[in-house]
């Protein structure tokens, strides 16, 4: 299931500072303002008594609270969304929030060559989907993480009203053109929602976990 990677994601948890595998100047032209946040639905906020204990102990930092799923649907179906809204560095931080749910759903820490390489390939997906979407459509809306019986769902949405789809024929050595080729190959299925009468569209792929 693995291929080759311009980067390696490890399995050590969130990188400081929104540092990852792709920088934020690694995709050029995405149209992103200078200084803004990121804005995504997380579980219940830490209360303000716990982070004044935790920062009265002497030479200890308080350390961040774990983000919870966004919503929890029948099944055992798990969901994640993050959104891109005024946002900057948006391939690292695509990656650092689907990193935070691979461990929250235990496909992280990987004891396993195959389980390693599965995390790898989904953050390696996400990558490409959010590049894609800042490549061609200014830039994502929003990223959506789903997990079900052993299958993550990625979808990322933007305003763009192109067609992604791999470039054909597929040259190895040629610059560009090889996110959608990626996705194709290893997910087990991908495509393209559109809502009648709204601009934009989500992109989604869909990996299975090993075993």
């Amino acid at each position: 299931m693995s291929t080759t990677r311009p980067y390696s994601p490890g399995d050590r948890g969130p990188e400081p500072g929104g540092a990852s595998g792709a920088s934020e100047g690694d995709v050029p032209g995405t149209g992103e303002s200078e200084g803004g946040g990121v804005s995504a639905v997380m579980g219940a906020p830490v209360p303000a008594s716990a982070g004044a204990s935790a920062s009265s102990s002497a030479g200890q930092a308080a350390a961040p609270a774990a983000p919870g799923p966004v919503s929890e649907g029948e099944g055992g179906r798990q969901v994640r969304v993050l959104s891109f809204e005024d946002a900057s560095g948006v391939v690292p931080l695509a990656r650092d929030f689907t990193r935070e749910a691979l461990y929250a759903w235990g496909w992280l820490p990987s004891a396993t060559a195959d389980q390693r390489a599965a995390a790898e390939d989904v953050l390696l997906v996400v990558s490409e989907l959010v590049t894609n979407a800042c490549l061609h459509a200014e830039g994502p809306d929003e990223l959506r993480i789903a997990f079900e019986r052993k299958v993550i769902r990625l979808e990322v949405s933007d305003r763009g009203n192109g067609q992604p789809a791999p470039r054909t024929p597929h040259r190895a050595g040629r610059p560009g053109g090889h996110g959608m080729f990626i996705v194709q190959r290893l997910c087990l299925d991908w495509g393209v929602l559109r809502t009648p009468g709204v601009a934009g569209k989500r992109v989604w792929a869909e990996l299975g976990a090993p075993g």
